[in-house]
């Protein structure tokens, strides 16, 4: 399994990020299971097999935590940040069962999974930071949601989450403070040029401490994010507009963006077309739904191939849901539950060698500028 966390390691990362209270007295460990239409693979295994550890340690230090841990079971969405399921299922122990082999009879609903536990974390393949965000809106929980969690990870669960929180909050009011957002990217193709309507939003940070019911987010975390001002108010269009270039593998796909939707490919390749095909079928998928500032490059840590660590590192961009974070796009929006996504693009070298980010500055409603970001580093004084 790799680096793996001690139970007492685990007893501080769960008390530094939750910080339990009085009166609390469950955390809830959440995995999801294969099934027909979506087969296992080794990593979703071992996140799995990390996530009974994790629940087998935690009980086992159970007086230091001040908590009982339990594994909670549930059929996997098939896509990542669709709606959970209504049910759930606490494992007992031994193997876990595949989804077809849950007993409907010896379910719970999820709301009384919350009602029960008032601290989560979601070890997942698919993300449930969506539907955890929104379910943290109604009921006293908070939440850390891991989804493609890797043992390779957990030097990140290890940083100083106090710097790593002030850096995040110093950016998030960057974004408060903002009206828009202009990008300016190199590619071998030419420049492209984007501007990012922020008008009408708040940012939002993601430090990596959860303390308050009522909020839940990424784990290893490191982020400021916002959602680009998406029209919905009326005769104010958003002004999002511009090109938007997204490396995959050797080709650069680049998207044509006007009032926040992307509504044209401009490249040519196998990529170009398959995303033409997808902005045709499904055009809640061209939603620019998120600007994320990550901070993790500067603490060391490297892109791994996975979005939950690798998009804490740097600048990313997103297509896709956004009600999660307080936009208007959501499971409605897309034409079936399976089809509902919230995609990040991550601007390092590491993923995309071949986009270069110029500059990025922050349009503020003062009417000045910050330059926020020069040749793929931060430029503001941390």
């Amino acid at each position: 399994m790799g680096e793996r966390l001690s139970g007492m390691e685990l007893v501080a990362l769960v008390q530094r990020v939750f910080q339990p209270q009085p009166g609390e007295s469950a955390l809830a460990i959440l995995v999801d299971l294969p099934d027909a239409k979506v087969a296992d693979d080794a990593s979703w295994a071992e996140r799995r097999a990390i996530a009974a550890e994790w629940v087998e340690e935690l009980q086992a230090h159970r007086s230091e935590l001040g908590l009982d841990t339990h594994l909670v079971v549930y059929p996997n969405v098939r896509t990542n940040n669709g709606d959970l399921p209504e049910r759930a299922w606490l494992h007992a122990g031994g193997a876990l069962p595949s989804a077809e082999a849950l007993d409907p009879a010896a379910s719970i609903s999820f709301a009384d999974l919350y009602n029960a536990h008032p601290i989560l974390i979601a070890i997942t393949k698919f993300s449930a930071t969506a539907p955890l965000k929104l379910a943290a809106k109604k009921h006293p929980i908070r939440a850390a949601t891991m989804p493609g969690f890797r043992a390779d990870m957990i030097p990140a669960l290890r940083l100083d989450y106090t710097e790593v929180n002030r850096r995040v909050n110093l950016l998030k009011d960057l974004l408060d403070r903002a009206e828009g957002a202009d990008f300016c990217f190199d590619t071998p193709a030419g420049p492209c040029e984007l501007h990012v309507d922020l008008r009408h939003r708040t940012g939002h940070a993601s430090g990596g401490l959860l303390p308050t019911p009522g909020v839940a987010g990424n784990l290893p975390s490191g982020e400021a994010y916002i959602v680009p001002y998406e029209g919905e108010l009326p005769e104010d269009p958003s002004r999002t507009a511009g090109v938007m270039p997204v490396q995959f593998g050797a080709e650069i796909v680049r998207y044509r963006i006007v009032a926040n939707q992307a509504v044209e490919v401009l490249s040519e390749g196998p990529k170009s077309l398959e995303e033409a095909a997808l902005l045709a079928k499904e055009p809640a998928y061209g939603n620019l739904a998120e600007l994320g500032l990550g901070v993790l490059s500067a603490f060391g840590v490297k892109p791994i191939g996975e979005i939950l660590l690798d998009e804490k590192l740097g600048l990313h961009l997103a297509f896709g849901r956004s009600d999660h974070f307080g936009g208007q796009v959501g499971p409605a929006q897309f034409s079936a539950p399976e089809a509902v996504v919230h995609i990040d693009r991550v601007y390092v070298p590491e993923t995309q060698p071949e986009v270069k980010v110029v500059s990025v500055d922050l349009a503020m409603t003062n009417g000045s500028s910050v330059a926020l970001m020069r040749d793929g580093d931060y430029t503001v004084a941390f």
